[in-house]
């Protein structure tokens, strides 16, 4: 049996392997939390906290392979136990030298930050891309054999930044693909100005916390407000800077389906996080750091839930091509290996952070 080895990161990227993983029954499935082989990397990872912050850290792998052993599936942290046939990655910002000569797949797993000029340099003088400290050239490396984007918007953007067109398809993105599904809810309010923060202080970048707040309650101008803040935030923090400037009542959630909040809101505002594209697709008014029109154009398809469908057929026609790589067509694989079968229902459980 042909194994495929998945690389988790952050919750919403691990339920997309995990959804993936469950389109493919007949391969052996293997999961792995993101790992670098670099020495460097790997001192700074293990006796320092400059780290601490992403998905690299020991704190984000236990919470992935806490959720992978709840739902007794098979864990190879590293890739050590097994030689894998294909390698499925939510980011391309490192692949190991020794994950080059298997098969590999890309898989947009979110927002792209916003390309920098730094984030020029950096590609430029093709230094590792982790140095940018983001995800801005996540998807533009041209490693891996095919890449699986969001949106036809998404696929433009990738193929300027450097992505070969014909390795990149336009499969939707698993978690951001059915969104009208969370219309329907039971979370109790209603009618409020939604505001949903990120970890930019806790990766490493530049926020000045307090006048995003007071920002948030002039677009409020009266009307309720709710916080809900990124899972990887400083909590105690946050809430209290919230408390400090924003009127009372004012609502702070720390857990809790985000989707559902972002349903039941009158608008929403963000800076720098993928949840924006629920608030597009539902129609609401929403507020980014980044331009809003800009973002609809790169908006996440919505396929009806098909997405990890999508990409597991592209994994089974990689699997099953004798060819090189460099032959391989993803497109038609996309549309002759599919497997109709029932979309598997995400709990209530594994939505809860998103």
């Amino acid at each position: 049996m042909k194994k495929i080895l998945f690389i988790t990161g952050s919750i919403n990227q691990t339920t997309q392997m995990h959804q993936i993983a469950n389109e493919l029954p007949e391969f052996d499935c293997w999961f792995s939390q993101l790992f670098t082989d670099n020495t460097t990397l790997n001192t700074i990872i293990n006796k320092t906290t400059l780290l601490s912050g992403t998905v690299l850290s020991t704190k984000f792998r236990l919470i992935s392979e806490e959720y992978l052993q709840k739902h007794a599936l098979q864990i190879d942290f590293r890739a050590q136990k097994n030689k894998y046939d294909l390698v499925v990655f939510c980011t391309d910002l490192i692949v190991p030298p020794r994950m080059r000569n298997i098969k590999t797949i890309w898989v947009q797993e979110g927002m792209i930050d916003r390309y920098t000029p730094w984030s020029s340099v950096v590609k430029a003088l093709k230094l590792p891309p982790t140095l940018c400290g983001n995800t801005s050239l996540n998807g533009s490396s041209n490693i891996c054999d095919v890449y699986c984007a969001a949106s036809e918007g998404y696929k433009q953007y990738f193929t300027g930044k450097g992505t070969s067109e014909r390795k990149i398809v336009v499969t939707g993105m698993p978690n951001y693909d059915n969104l009208v599904q969370h219309v329907n809810n039971d979370f109790p309010h209603h009618n409020y100005v939604m505001v949903a923060t990120t970890d930019m202080r806790e990766t490493f970048r530049i926020e000045n916390r307090i006048a995003f707040i007071k920002k948030a309650v002039k677009i409020a101008n009266g009307r309720p407000l709710l916080f809900k803040l990124h899972p990887n935030e400083n909590f105690a923090r946050a809430e209290k800077e919230i408390y400090a400037n924003t009127p009372a009542g004012t609502l702070v959630y720390s857990k809790g389906n985000t989707n559902h909040m972002i349903a039941n809101c009158c608008e929403l505002i963000t800076q720098y996080s993928t949840v924006v594209y629920t608030g597009i697709a539902l129609g609401k008014k929403v507020h980014s750091l980044f331009d809003v029109d800009e973002l609809k154009r790169l908006a996440p398809i919505q396929n009806d839930g098909v997405s990890a469908r999508n990409i597991a057929a592209i994994c089974r026609g990689f699997l099953n091509h004798d060819g090189d790589k460099k032959s391989f067509d993803p497109h038609a694989a996309m549309d002759k290996y599919q497997v109709n079968k029932p979309e598997t229902q995400l709990t209530e459980e594994l939505i809860a952070n998103w």
